[in-house]
């Protein structure tokens, strides 16, 4: 079954098969136009600075998401997930601001669209917000846990297609890369806690969520077994190069 995913930030899957394509420094790049680079329907920025954004950008979200969810959730497992969000994430965004500071960069806290799809990719990020501040208990996990394996998948795909569009094996594909190994757990994890949430939110679908988690990557499709065998250790697979 084809899984369209919406939601964003990207986990490359650069493990096993794909682990190649890092260590050959992304020798099979992906389309490039207007300040993007392009691969299997997903865009990530060409710029440094507009990545690293955007990288700073999901990092937050994740921690303010985690945050609330720690607030509003009813779930033990829910609240545990969350609790990972916050440190995996908190961690992760420390590393992106201290790679933008060694640079000389300053990050922006809403980075700017860059095409349309980001335009409708933050509106959509902002009524998911929006609606998981009004909700609390059963409603919010079943939302919050199938927005996260949604978020997850895309945050997947914008590593990918970031990865596909850099050459060399600097401070940033060394950071890729160590998100193409992180994000899959994270969205595995996603879809085990939403398994237990049962009913209401479609478990055994793909986790779509009714608006993007992150607002800052465009659309992208991707297809059952395309995650390298072991690359996750449960639910539906996530994407292989």
């Amino acid at each position: 079954m084809k899984r369209t995913t919406q939601g964003v930030v990207l986990a490359v899957t650069l493990l096993a098969g794909g682990i190649s394509l890092a260590q050959s420094g992304a020798s099979s790049k992906g389309k490039s136009a207007g300040g993007m680079t392009e691969y299997r329907g997903f865009s990530a920025p060409t710029d440094e600075k507009a990545l690293l954004d955007r990288l700073h950008a999901v990092n937050q979200g994740e921690i303010k998401a985690g945050k609330l969810a720690l607030q509003n959730s009813q779930s033990p497992d829910v609240k545990s997930y969350a609790e990972q969000m916050v440190r995996d994430h908190t961690a992760m965004d420390q590393k992106v601001t201290t790679l933008a500071q060694g640079k000389g960069l300053k990050l922006d806290e809403a980075p700017k669209a860059l095409d349309d799809a980001e335009k409708r990719s933050m509106a959509a990020d902002k009524a998911t917000t929006e609606q998981l501040q009004a909700l609390k208990g059963a409603p919010f996990d079943s939302v919050y846990m199938s927005n996260q394996v949604g978020a997850h998948d895309l945050a997947i795909g914008q590593v990918l297609a970031a990865r596909h569009g850099m050459s060399g094996s600097g401070e940033l594909a060394t950071m890729l890369t160590d998100l193409s190994q992180k994000l899959p757990q994270h969205r595995d994890m996603a879809y085990q806690v939403l398994g237990k949430l049962g009913g209401a939110m479609g478990v055994g679908g793909s986790g779509e969520s009714k608006g993007m988690k992150h607002g800052d990557m465009q659309h992208g499709d991707m297809q059952h077994g395309d995650m390298p065998s072991g690359g996750t250790t449960g639910g539906s697979p996530s994407p292989q190069p």
